[in-house]
């Protein structure tokens, strides 16, 4: 019996391959097998057969976070670094979306919030549950605003986890190194607002910016950059080009400094930084977040930023785990200013591209991901090469590219090809307790122009975040598991998985 099954089983075998090779030979003689499409087809389904899981231990862990980077945001984001380039845009392929990558969906929802927030998004990262709006690296038994719930339900980070396996960690952000994101690397507590001070009474945690010292002080972060500088120094004190916000008289840069710690606050300082892993390293580079990309002067880019991290870290034989934030790709979103939210866009698939080019896939996890997703919306049947932050250009009969002609609406105007469903840019206006009004008109110029903000339907003061889902990219050890579609907590044991793995 099983001899016979065996027969049967290599008898299938033989007839799955022999079809398949009479497949291929005959797809030669299809009509279209000489086209682009057809032969880039072939050659994708190849590189996708070749890929083979790496079961190696990860010394190296790096997540890469372009904070609100949804799909949609994504899409918008590819075709605007495409047509940079001088393409049309849609054929574009981000350093991210390569065959090398596995990829998957991620579910953002927070434990009591349909649409998330970035401080729970974030904090299920490094901790593996997921966890409460606007709290950061808390239980669910924990409650906003609320000191007393603190004790008891402090979750452990990935970073304290690796920090007791002798690895070094980093933190990289273009927001506040105190904002949502960047602070759920090393901090718990009960608001992600407490940045720089906690309520009266509140014993059981201090302000983010003092755990950030702590977490310095005690080997758990040993790199970290970004913006914030206002709440690490006094309110009458300025140091570095900084000017200090601090109620409580603290002056922690001066403690960190005196403790050792290295500091950056511009580029003439970023330049001078030690990177060979004798001190730690603390840059602050704004008061608030660093500055857009497309307004970015006196201060480092964000790949610039990470190149000095990831030779800062590699300096540990033991190997690290480096956080990056895309920071204001969310900030411009909010806005409802597509160009700054994609040209920090551009500045984030740099700086994969830089994690990717500094590292060794044998050996580093490397995962990109967004925390959440935007009410960014598409308008129209755009013809291809359509200005991403255009006009909506009509489908051409010949040829590829869009007739040049604007579509217009039902109220007989143009429209953009990016919209959003609410915010700033709404076509709503108040009056009284009422909104009424009609949209503008619009030409292509007033649409690209870096300070136009998208028109939006809901009137808001920011536009809002939306609950679906983001993308997960990644390659090196344990890549593979990065598939179909996934809560965003499954991204830490993956991590957890691929630095412990035997």
């Amino acid at each position: 019996m099983l001899h016979r099954t065996k027969i049967a089983l290599t008898g299938a075998s033989l007839i799955a391959l022999s079809t398949a090779a009479f497949a291929e030979s005959h797809a030669m003689d299809l009509p279209q097998a000489s086209s682009p499409w057809f032969t880039d087809g072939q050659a994708a389904v190849e590189a996708l057969m070749a890929r083979q899981p790496n079961l190696n231990r990860a010394k190296n862990v790096i997540v890469l976070v372009a904070d609100g980077n949804g799909v949609g945001t994504n899409y918008a984001l590819r075709l605007f670094d495409g047509q940079q380039k001088g393409m049309m845009g849609e054929e574009n392929v981000l350093p991210y979306e390569t065959p090398e990558f596995y990829n998957a969906l991620i579910k953002t929802y927070n434990i009591n919030a349909q649409t998330p927030d970035s401080a729970p998004t974030a904090g299920a990262m490094n901790t593996g549950v997921k966890q409460r709006f606007n709290m950061i690296n808390l239980g669910g038994d924990a409650l906003i605003d609320d000191c007393s719930t603190v004790a008891g339900n402090e979750l452990t980070t990935f970073s304290e986890i690796v920090s007791g396996m002798d690895k070094s960690v980093g933190v990289v952000s273009t927001a506040r190194i105190t904002h949502a994101t960047p602070a759920a690397v090393y901090a718990k507590t009960a608001s992600r607002d407490w940045e720089d001070s906690v309520p009266e009474g509140c014993d059981s945690q201090v302000d983010i910016a003092q755990q950030l010292m702590n977490a310095m002080q005690a080997g758990t972060i040993d790199f970290a950059m970004g913006g914030g500088g206002r709440f690490f120094l006094p309110a009458d004190v300025e140091m570095g080009g900084l000017k200090g916000s601090r109620a409580d008289g603290l002056n922690l840069i001066e403690t960190a400094t005196a403790g050792g710690v290295q500091f950056a606050s511009d580029d003439e300082s970023f330049a001078a930084l030690d990177l060979s892993g004798t001190a730690p390293v603390l840059g602050l580079f704004e008061d608030s977040h660093m500055q857009y990309e497309a307004d970015r002067s006196g201060e480092p880019s964000l790949a610039a930023m990470t190149k000095a991290a990831i030779n800062y870290l590699s300096t540990n034989e033991n190997g690290y785990y480096l956080e990056i934030e895309a920071g204001r790709v969310d900030h411009a979103n909010h806005d409802g200013n597509a160009y700054r939210t994609l040209t920090d866009g551009v500045a984030f698939a740099e700086a994969v591209a830089m994690a990717d080019e500094l590292t060794n896939d044998e050996d580093t996890l490397i995962i990109v991901t967004a925390d959440h997703e935007h009410a960014i919306a598409f308008n129209g049947y755009c013809g291809r090469g359509s200005d991403i932050l255009g006009l909506c250009m009509g489908v051409a009969d010949t040829g590829e590219m869009n007739n040049g002609e604007p579509l217009l609406a039902a109220d007989g105007k143009p429209y953009t090809v990016i919209g959003y469903l609410n915010g700033a840019g709404s076509v709503l206006v108040e009056n009284g307790n009422d909104f009424s009004g009609a949209r503008p008109d619009l030409t292509q110029e007033e649409a690209i122009d870096p300070d136009y903000l998208q028109q939006a339907l809901i009137p808001m003061s920011s536009e809002t975040h939306s609950g679906e889902d983001v993308a997960v990219y990644a390659k090196g050890p344990y890549a593979h598991l990065f598939d179909g579609t996934l809560e965003q907590n499954v991204i830490f044991h993956v991590m957890h998985k691929a630095v412990t793995a035997e």
